[in-house]
C-alpha cells in the first residue's frame, strides 16, 4: 500500500492518461475492445483554460486529507438527485427510460456493496473493500434530438448554445448526459472544482446501463460507476502515471492501466512488486473485471460532501 504525498498533487494534475484503444474505422459500427476514459485529458484542456483550477483541486485535496485524518467524514446518508439528459441521432441512441434506470440501479448496488460480484472480492483486499454508502435517485429525464453523428469531449453536449442541453442545478444534481461521443472514448467525468456549467458526467450512450444498447465488454454499467467515481474525486488507480499517485492510501501502485478481466493475482513490478487490485472500479478493466471501491476511496468520496467541501450542497 502506498503513502500519500500531498506535495505532489499539483504535478499529478498534469499527467496524461493512457488512451489505448482499438475501434473499427466506421464510428457508428465501432467495437472498443479497451476501455478508454477520457476524464485526464478533459482535466488537462481544463487546467491549461484556466490557470486557477488547480489551485482549487490542490485546495480541495488539502481539504479532503484534513478531513480523512481528522475523522470528520459525512454521517448519514446522501442520497443524490440524478438528471439525465439524452441526446440522441439515432433510434439506438434515444436509450429507453428503462435502460436509463438500469443506470441507476447499476450505481446503487456498485455503491453500496451491493453488487452480487462484491464477494469475489480476494481474502488479500477483504480488510479494505468499503461500502461506499451513497445512494442515486433519478430525478429527470431531458431528451432531445441532434444531426451530430459524434460530440467530442470539448463539452458541447453540456451546452444549449452548441446544440446539446445545459445541466439542470449542478448544485445540487447530479447531471448524466448519454449521447455518442465518439473516437473510441466510453465516457468521461468533471472532477470537483470545475465549473458548474459543464458539470457532471458524460456516458456514451452504447455502455449506458444494462439493456438496449449496452454492448459487451461493457454492457454492465461500469462505465457510470468508474465516471462517478472520478465526479466524486477519485483519480484513476494507476494515477495516471507508470506507478503513480492516486492519492489514496490503500490502493497498491500499479504499473498503469490494467484491461480485460485479468487473472488473479496480477503483480506490479512498482516498488514491492504489490499485488494490483484489478477489480477497483478506477482501474480500466471491463466491466465484469471491476467489482470494489475501498476504505480510502470511501472516505476520499465523503469528504467532498462535507460543509466546506466542493460538493457540501448535496450533503445532508
Amino acid at each position: 500500500m502506498k503513502k500519500i504525498a500531498l506535495s505532489a498533487f499539483a504535478a499529478l494534475l498534469l499527467f496524461s492518461c493512457q488512451n489505448d484503444q482499438t475501434e473499427s474505422k466506421n464510428p457508428e459500427t465501432s467495437a472498443i475492445t479497451l476501455r478508454t476514459c477520457a476524464s485526464q485529458d478533459v482535466l488537462e484542456a481544463q487546467l491549461k483554460a484556466d490557470p486557477t483550477l488547480a489551485i482549487r483541486m490542490n485546495e480541495i485535496e488539502a481539504f479532503t486529507q484534513n478531513k480523512i485524518l481528522s475523522g470528520k467524514l459525512v454521517n448519514g446518508k446522501i442520497q443524490i438527485p440524478v438528471v439525465v439528459n439524452v441526446l440522441y441521432r439515432t433510434a439506438a441512441e434515444n436509450i429507453s427510460d428503462a435502460q436509463i434506470q438500469t443506470q441507476i440501479d447499476v450505481l446503487n448496488k456498485d455503491f453500496n456493496a451491493a453488487n452480487s460480484d462484491y464477494g469475489n472480492v480476494p481474502a488479500l483486499f477483504a480488510g479494505v473493500k468499503a461500502n461506499v454508502g451513497i445512494s442515486f435517485v433519478l430525478d429527470q429525464i431531458i431528451r432531445k434530438s441532434t444531426t451530430k453523428t459524434s460530440w467530442g469531449t470539448n463539452d458541447a453536449m453540456k451546452k444549449t448554445a452548441s446544440g446539446g442541453l445545459n445541466p439542470t442545478s449542478p448544485t445540487t444534481k447530479l447531471n448524466l448526459w448519454a449521447c455518442k461521443i465518439g473516437g473510441g472514448i466510453l465516457g468521461y467525468a468533471q472532477f470537483p472544482g470545475g465549473s458548474t456549467a459543464t458539470d457532471g458526467v458524460v456516458i456514451d450512450s452504447q455502455y449506458f446501463g444494462l439493456s438496449g444498447s449496452a454492448a459487451a465488454p461493457y454492457n454492465l454499467g461500469r462505465t457510470g460507476t468508474h465516471e462517478v467515481g472520478h465526479w466524486m474525486n477519485l483519480r484513476h488507480i494507476w494515477g495516471d502515471a507508470n506507478c503513480g499517485n492516486d492519492t489514496v492510501s490503500d490502493t497498491p501502485v500499479h504499473n498503469t492501466a490494467n484491461y480485460g478481466v485479468p487473472a488473479y493475482p496480477h503483480y506490479s513490478t512498482c516498488t514491492g512488486t504489490p499485488v494490483e487490485m484489478t477489480m477497483n472500479y478506477m482501474d480500466y478493466t471491463d466491466d465484469a473485471g471491476m467489482y470494489m471501491f475501498t476504505v480510502g476511496q470511501k472516505n476520499k468520496m465523503a469528504a467532498i460532501f462535507l460543509t466546506g467541501g466542493p460538493r457540501a450542497s448535496f450533503g445532508i
